[in-house]
């Protein structure tokens, strides 16, 4: 393999790499979590509980399944934060139990 090449396959990686990157980034800077809103099918990871691991097995709506909003406009949803999402959890649990 020529350098000309070299150089452009290494350019091309750092590329790609960049572009993979890029949506988790903008996932994370203008998102947060909002918990309790997510309908059955429709959560955007796991849950609190770890019923399940992935986007979209949520069951039925739950506090513990979350979507990602725009920052500050969760509360206005009837959203949790993770924090008071987990105590609701907690609190459940400890009613079943």
């Amino acid at each position: 393999m020529n350098q000309r090449a070299m150089i452009a396959a290494a350019a091309a990686s750092l590329v790609s790499t960049i572009l993979i990157a890029t949506p988790a980034a903008a996932q994370d800077s203008g998102k947060e979590k909002c918990y309790g809103i997510a309908k059955a099918g429709q959560n955007d990871c796991a849950n609190l509980t770890g019923s399940h691991s992935c986007a979209g097995q949520a069951k039925v709506a739950d506090v513990a399944e979350w979507k990602y909003v725009a920052k500050g406009t969760c509360a206005g949803l009837n959203g949790l934060s993770a924090e008071q999402a987990k105590l609701k959890v907690k609190a459940m649990e400890g009613k079943k139990g």
